[in-house]
């Protein structure tokens, strides 16, 4: 009988392996943090949690740099929405409790997969709540100003008056099916807009994107 080769890393300070973990993903393997990381052909999500006593994105940037673009997903004892913020910002894909049941991080592995994001709760709500003020200032000057160049003091105003309605929408949390529906365009046309938002505001994905809304000064 052959064994399944493991598509699961898991790098963990003293090599601890959870077995929540290894219910998760039998096939797992797991590496002491600190240690070469060397992912198998196979390897196809690396999940970190974080030793309390490393900055987080010192360890996050010692294994990127050993995994190249694999995906990798913090584990950390106590999460913290500002360290999560942090931790996005140097590329990682998803961060959750160290603790997540076994269902949780099967969900969480194939939103990734699916090419997604897994953000906590409250992080998420954060982001929500930020996105829609900004959003709010953004639609107040374009209304009063009759077009998107008013902001002239950031990157939104690089952008046209239909990239915006779109960057407005994907910061919102909408899909490329309900912005088409939501704009009477296609799907395709969506996706191209997007391509060009992401060009020329020098972003990455969609959550790049929900943070630069969310960083707009508000009145």
């Amino acid at each position: 009988m052959t064994m399944a080769s493991p598509t699961h890393l898991f790098v963990s300070p003293g090599g601890e392996f959870l077995p929540r973990w290894r219910d998760a993903f039998p096939d797992a393997r797991c590496i002491v943090a600190g240690a070469p990381v060397k992912p198998l052909s196979t390897t196809k999500l690396i999940w970190l949690r974080l030793d309390e006593a490393i900055s987080p994105t010192e360890q996050v940037a010692l294994v990127r740099k050993s995994v190249g673009k694999l995906p990798v997903v913090v584990l950390a004892n106590r999460p913290d929405d500002d360290e999560a913020l942090l931790l996005f910002s140097a590329g990682i894909r998803g961060y959750c409790n160290a603790q997540a049941t076994t269902a949780n991080l099967r969900v969480i592995a194939a939103v990734i997969a699916e090419g997604g994001l897994w953000l906590g709760e409250s992080l998420l709500q954060r982001l929500l709540r930020a996105t829609n003020a900004a959003l709010t200032k953004t639609a107040t000057i374009l209304s009063t100003s009759g077009g998107p160049g008013a902001p002239s003091d950031n990157r939104l105003s690089a952008l046209t008056a239909r990239e915006l309605e779109v960057a407005r929408a994907i910061a919102n949390g909408a899909s490329n099916k309900e912005i088409a529906a939501q704009l009477t365009i296609t799907v395709r046309t969506v996706k191209a807009h997007a391509g060009s938002i992401f060009e020329k505001l020098k972003i990455r994905d969609r959550l790049q994107l929900a943070l630069l809304f969310s960083r707009q000064p508000l009145a």
